[in-house]
């Protein structure tokens, strides 16, 4: 109905003619020029390893290797990607009033059983020319992998979907469903499906990454582990290639802070076999003996 690139009439005026509030509008789709995912990939690489740099230390970074982007260009691409530093940030900050921001429920609480809280994050994972969104559903209390999604875009569908599918495989919601503050997670679609289903709603508060910390843990693992060892041309090859380490970490990567179990056999400790896959040492190899070097 509102065409944002209309010759003859602004977007204010038009909602203005049609009685639509202008904050209600989805958001312009980031403007890329080329270079853009170049850039990207390494920009997350360079989170990946330093979560704590925004972008001043950011471009430092790429000028060191070449690239040379200002801090404009660099806020806006780690924006695109949805990624910021992970520090404390200043009381400056007003919230957007439009979305209703939840308490952070977890704090002092003792977790001590499966399907008590969920945790909910997104990534971004580059690709060889392009790049896509990975969310994820961990039970808290065992770190288990209940559901994730792929996404070329990042918005709030594909995060309620794969809410939807960690009920299915859970049998029931949790107590408390906790995510960070990004759009995707107060908006109404995420809010409306979480508290349907009879959970709670609780965010992170501003700025503080350790509140949901265990699933910033599985993107680094995920990230080190294979994700970098390999590059990928298609949504599906990335997607063939998460799910391999998703249940690798599910039925066989063993945990220190579980006494060296893995997940799944403390969330369903009766379906461990029936639900593991056959994986070999070759599909997880160690770093310089990748076939396809990323």
């Amino acid at each position: 109905m509102i065409d944002q690139d209309h010759s003859q009439l602004s977007v204010r005026k038009q909602c203005e003619l049609l009685a639509v509030n202008r904050n209600r509008l989805s958001p312009r789709e980031p403007r890329r020029i080329e270079g853009d995912e170049a850039i990207m990939k390494e920009i997350d690489r360079i989170y990946t390893e330093f979560p704590f740099y925004g972008a001043r230390k950011i471009v430092r970074e790429l000028r060191d290797i070449g690239i040379r982007i200002g801090r404009k260009r660099c806020r806006r691409l780690m924006k695109a990607m949805g990624i910021e530093a992970l520090v404390p940030k200043p009381s400056t900050s007003i919230p957007n009033k439009q979305h209703w921001k939840y308490p952070y429920l977890l704090r002092e609480r003792k977790v001590s059983k499966p399907d008590e809280v969920w945790a909910a994050d997104i990534t971004y994972v580059p690709m060889y020319e392009s790049h896509v969104y990975l969310v994820a559903i961990m039970d808290w209390h065992t770190r288990a992998v209940l559901s994730w999604r792929v996404s070329t875009t990042m918005d709030s569908g594909f995060c309620v979907k794969a809410y939807q599918e960690a009920l299915r495989v859970a049998g029931r919601a949790p107590e408390i469903m906790n995510t960070d503050q990004g759009s995707q997670f107060t908006g109404e679609e995420w809010v409306g499906a979480v508290e349907a289903s009879g959970a709670r709603v609780s965010m992170d508060g501003k700025g503080r990454w350790m509140d949901n910390v265990f699933i910033e843990r599985l993107w680094r693992s995920l990230k080190y582990e294979d994700l970098r060892l390999w590059s990928y041309e298609t949504v599906a090859e990335v997607t063939a290639r998460i799910d391999r380490w998703m249940t690798f970490y599910n039925h066989r990567r063993k945990h220190q802070t579980l006494d060296y179990e893995v997940p799944w056999s403390l969330y369903r400790p009766n379906q461990l076999g029936e639900n593991r896959k056959t994986l070999t040492c070759t599909e997880f190899p160690p770093r310089g003996t990748e076939a396809r070097a990323a």
